[in-house]
């Protein structure tokens, strides 16, 4: 007994030198540091939660029994971040807020066409599996300038869920984004065709997103105008892939919940990328954000373009105030912002 003491001292030490040495390290060695973190976890994991009880199977969880207040008032792990028929009900003041996003004026039922979107992709709560066992890595890959010449593939690669924004493109920009895509977060004016394995996130801002996302995954939409044109067909998989979903829908809850919890207000809504960044503290115990912000220069752009005009701001969403956010949420380590 006085060994095992010893050795699991021994190990116990070990571990926290690791974890220092990777905190430090920066982003020098990257690929280096994630294996040493790996071998941390798996080490904890060995040493059956003794040392510190936890949530997850990481090295730290997203909620701590030790939290501090200003996040247990946000993380609300009661909402739902996806739509599904248990949910396809809305109080007046989630849809009063959701239909001035983009001056829904539909007449439609909103359970309705909720209805009849289930009755094309799948209907499940998704990824509330969070527990001791569970250690899910995710990548919210943002758009921003700042990743040119970042090296940051690989790592970003590594991670076990792996979330893009819209239009984004990897081919070309691997060594500075990755390849990989597991979740592709659109709207439809932002929509492109996907392959068999990445999963659809629609965020919808109004009625029109909901009826129109049936038809453009299987046999073409007649709807093809809403503020701008809309693709009448676009390629993603309806149907499941080794069990998971690979369309799925955002509930509008989650998004009101994010803009008010989370931002405040702040903005007449959120971005698409702070919804994908909230949605991942929901889903995933491990939070790593590449391309959020500003590049080096202070300017806003995406990688993949050409800085043509260099007073481009982040229109109706407040990217300052929700970068600020998510420099709290680094400094609470509850993400890692590269």
């Amino acid at each position: 007994m006085i060994i095992f003491r010893h050795r699991k001292g021994r190990l116990i030490t070990v571990l926290l030198c690791i974890t220092i040495f990777v905190l430090y390290t920066g982003h020098n060695g990257q690929l280096f540091s994630k294996s040493l973190v790996d071998l941390s976890k798996n080490a904890f994991r060995l040493l059956g939660g003794e040392i510190l009880p936890s949530h997850c199977a990481c090295i730290k969880c997203m909620t701590q029994p030790d939290d501090d207040i200003w996040f247990q008032k946000r993380f609300i792990r009661s909402i739902k971040p996806f739509l599904t028929r248990e949910n396809k009900k809305l109080n007046d003041d989630t849809r009063a807020w959701w239909r001035q996003l983009q001056d829904d004026r539909s007449t439609a039922t909103f359970r309705e066409v909720v209805e009849r979107l289930f009755q094309v992709i799948p209907d499940d709560d998704l990824y509330m599996d969070a527990g001791p066992e569970r250690c899910r890595t995710c990548a919210v890959v943002g758009n921003s300038g700042n990743l040119k010449g970042s090296h940051y593939g690989a790592l970003i690669d590594s991670n076990d869920f792996i979330i893009r924004i819209n239009m984004a493109p990897t081919f070309s920009y691997e060594e500075d984004v990755g390849s990989r895509t597991t979740h592709k977060v659109m709207y439809p004016e932002s929509a492109i065709d996907l392959d068999n394995t990445t999963r659809f996130l629609l965020i919808p801002f109004k009625t029109l997103d909901l009826q129109w996302l049936p038809s453009a995954i299987t046999n073409g939409s007649k709807i093809t105008y809403s503020y701008s044109p809309l693709r009448p067909k676009i390629k993603a998989n309806k149907d499941y892939y080794y069990y998971w979903h690979l369309v799925l829908v955002l509930n509008p809850v989650f998004m009101k919940y994010v803009h008010e919890v989370w931002l405040d207000y702040q903005g007449k809504y959120p971005s698409t990328g702070f919804m994908a960044l909230i949605l991942a503290i929901h889903i995933c115990d491990e939070v790593n954000v590449y391309g959020f912000g500003a590049d080096n220069d202070g300017y806003w752009h995406h990688y993949w373009e050409t800085l043509t005009n260099k007073w481009l701001k982040t229109g109706i969403h407040d990217g300052d105030y929700e970068y600020k956010i998510v420099m709290k949420l680094s400094k609470k380590f509850k993400l890692q912002i590269y």
